[in-house]
């Protein structure tokens, strides 16, 4: 067991961190205000070959894994973007670049990765449905063969990205579940072009995360290629979960960069902020629940360093998905307790938008929802690591 980071990624590292330093809170604060997109830090991780990490060498990018990336994330949470940090590299790189590597025919490759590498092609995942949500198994995005293609129409919700992004990864079904012989039979990934007409994109107003747009995507009679299918046919369940399981771990690792983020901000205010005589950080109503916090997400990142290892071994997707969802509920209990004692430190101040705890109260609350619900994530370790009955159909 060797828990030593190589020479290469301790400096993928350190390059991560002068990133963040550069794109501090504040500059974090105007574009949630303002809902602009984070142009010249997109450009710095670009430069950087953040887009690429998991893209092979022969394709422009790095050749790496879900272990560097993962490693990359955290730093760029942890030391001042918060949620940005996650947000532009998980659209296109985890959407995107990772599914392709895997699943893409050559000629798929070629198309789309060399640009991503670039970071001159933004990607986005069109997945979740408003009568759907977790359960993908009942989506209602239909694509039905037509000529040497086929002809798509759905409604898809929570999009983010999908204003921007030049290509989609489109999850459909392309035989019906009641028709299906077995639930897992019967979807479809697609690598859908944009902008399309036949595609309309409507930005949703939301709690936080503003420099990003999550959207409403109507599909209406989008006809693409037999060349658009990612994987096979009728076969695209298992391919889909070497995209749900990066996305719950990087979402996890951006959960532990948000909480020591905030536990680093309530440590400098409380030993400076004075009450009584004595600094507020020598308050163990303050300092004990911090103290937990921080071991919880410290515990948790090794959870999802090991997550990454299994992903990058190619294990099986049970034992990933297992490791992946006792991370991603140790985290983000952590990272939301972080961020509240942190509020509770900074006092007042911790409720005003200018010392930035706020937000990231914001955008901690996002994951309690998303990538999974941590009700979810429970159930999965209730019966696929305990063996307990299932609590749902």
């Amino acid at each position: 067991m060797d828990f030593t980071f190589t020479e290469e990624q301790r400096l993928m590292a350190e390059t991560a961190r002068k990133i963040a330093k550069d794109f501090p809170p504040d500059y974090w604060y105007e574009k949630e205000e303002k809902g602009e997109f984070g142009t010249e830090f997109w450009e710095a991780i670009s430069e950087a070959g953040f887009l690429g990490i998991v893209i092979p060498e022969k394709y422009g990018g790095v050749g790496l894994g879900m272990t560097e990336l993962s490693l990359v994330i955290e730093e760029l949470c942890e030391n001042g973007c918060g949620m940005a940090g996650n947000w532009y590299i998980c659209l296109t790189e985890v959407f995107g670049a990772m599914p392709i590597v895997r699943y893409g025919t050559e000629e798929q490759k070629q198309k789309y990765l060399p640009d991503m590498a670039k970071g001159k092609l933004e990607f986005c995942m069109a997945l979740t449905e408003p009568n759907a949500g977790t359960n993908t198994f009942r989506t209602e995005t239909f694509a039905k063969r037509e000529g040497n293609g086929f002809r798509i129409n759905g409604t898809k919700i929570f999009i983010s990205g999908a204003d921007r992004a030049k290509g989609m990864l489109l999850i459909t079904r392309t035989t019906k579940l009641d028709e299906a012989p077995k639930k897992t039979h019967g979807i479809t990934l697609f690598l859908v072009d944009l902008p399309n007409p036949a595609v309309k994109v409507n930005p949703i107003p939301k709690h936080g995360i503003n420099y990003s747009k999550s959207c409403e995507v109507v599909i209406e009679d989008l006809w693409v290629p037999e060349s658009a299918v990612l994987a096979e046919v009728d076969k695209g369940w298992y391919p889909l979960l070497n995209v749900l399981d990066p996305e719950r771990l990087v979402f996890t690792m951006a959960s532990v960069g948000i909480g020591k983020l905030a536990i680093k901000t309530a440590v400098e205010y409380s030993t400076q902020r004075k009450v009584f005589e004595d600094p507020v950080g020598s308050y163990q109503a303050l300092q004990h629940p911090l103290a937990e916090a921080y071991a919880g997400l410290v515990s948790a990142e090794l959870l999802s360093y090991k997550a990454a290892w299994l992903f990058d071994r190619g294990a099986h997707y049970r034992e990933i998905g297992a490791t992946a969802n006792m991370a991603k509920a140790v985290a983000v209990e952590n990272a939301t307790k972080a961020v509240y004692w942190a509020m509770q430190t900074l006092g007042g101040y911790g409720y005003a938008k200018e010392y930035h705890v706020e937000r990231w109260w914001r955008e901690i609350n996002l994951v309690r929802l998303a990538p999974v619900t941590q009700q979810m994530a429970l159930n999965y370790i209730g019966e696929h690591v305990m063996g307990m009955p299932r609590s749902y159909k």
